[in-house]
């Protein structure tokens, strides 16, 4: 399979709207409400690369260093103006891109995830990715169904090496496109 993540980032839109989400670009206005929602050990529990305590700071760093950054390609996620997660696209090259997303606990639960990450599924189809990668711990039922609800397939475990969850077992899940 031949990996396209070089030039991937310029023809991802920076706005994408699904039935009740605006996935924007995260800016320093939504970083109080994400400093609440993420400063959450539940949350940081299932996150790699969340830290906690999480403070405006932190959500900053995240707007000013990581969300567009030269890896990363990330959304806010908006339900009626106010910022409840986000979702974006670990790029690295000669790997798949990577899905990842978090939400705010108030709003876990309402299909939220799904609907956005549908929504970069699609985009990222539409912008030339012939796949993507994903990783969630083996434990996190919710966030699997979320993934296998918008096509990923599991295809292995592994042990997460380094950051907040290393030494943990993780589902490694894969969403091939159909070529056109």
């Amino acid at each position: 399979m031949t990996i396209v993540a070089q030039g991937l980032k310029d023809r991802l839109p920076a706005t994408i709207r699904t039935a009740r989400l605006v996935l924007a670009t995260p800016t320093l206005a939504h970083v109080p409400d994400m400093a609440v929602l993420a400063n959450n050990k539940a949350i940081h529990a299932m996150l790699s690369r969340l830290p906690h305590p999480y403070g405006e700071n932190d959500g900053r760093l995240f707007i000013e260093n990581i969300a567009r950054g030269d890896s990363e390609f990330a959304w806010a996620i908006e339900l009626d103006g106010a910022f409840i997660g986000t979702v974006g696209l670990h790029i690295l090259p000669e790997k798949l891109p990577e899905l990842g997303y978090w939400l705010g606990e108030p709003f876990w639960g309402h299909g939220f995830a799904t609907e956005a990450a549908q929504a970069v599924v699609a985009a990222a189809r539409a912008a030339g990715a012939a796949a993507l990668r994903s990783r969630a711990l083996k434990h996190n039922l919710a966030s699997r169904n979320v993934l296998r609800k918008i096509g990923f397939i599991a295809i292995g475990e592994a042990i997460e090496p380094d950051h907040n969850l290393a030494g943990q077992a993780m589902a490694l899940m894969q969403l091939e496109f159909d070529p056109r």
